[in-house]
């Protein structure tokens, strides 16, 4: 049997990509990372793995793979996102009534946030 164990994003700096996504999820380092690798799980117990290794790849405009961050109040999370370092992004491919606004992490890797409130 195989389960998913984490999902990496590559970066261009640990450091500051661990401090940008510990301030957006609650994430704290497993375990003593190095400058090239560090797995990063909830504080508050049990869920979701995020890796972050160190990459020189570049960014895809349209990558195929993201992160989807449910949020309960969508406007408040991407304008507390945006406080910790990320951007807004020009989004090319919205569909006409959108429950989702694409950002992009401090290294330029895009994720979603979505709204889970009624429709």
């Amino acid at each position: 049997m195989l389960t998913i164990g984490s999902t990496v994003l590559g970066v261009n700096d640990i450091a500051r990509a661990t401090e940008f996504w510990h301030g957006a999820l609650g994430y704290v380092p497993r375990e003593p990372g190095d400058d090239t690798w560090v797995i990063l799980v909830p504080a508050s117990g049990p869920g979701p793995q995020l890796a972050l290794m160190l990459s020189e790849t570049p960014v895809q405009e349209h990558p195929r793979i993201h992160l989807d961050l449910y949020a309960d109040d969508q406007a408040a999370e991407v304008a507390r996102l945006i406080g910790l370092g990320a951007q807004g992004v020009d989004w090319d491919l919205y569909p006409e009534d959108p429950d989702f606004v694409v950002l992009a992490d401090p290294d330029g890797n895009r994720f979603c946030v979505i709204d889970k409130g009624p429709r």
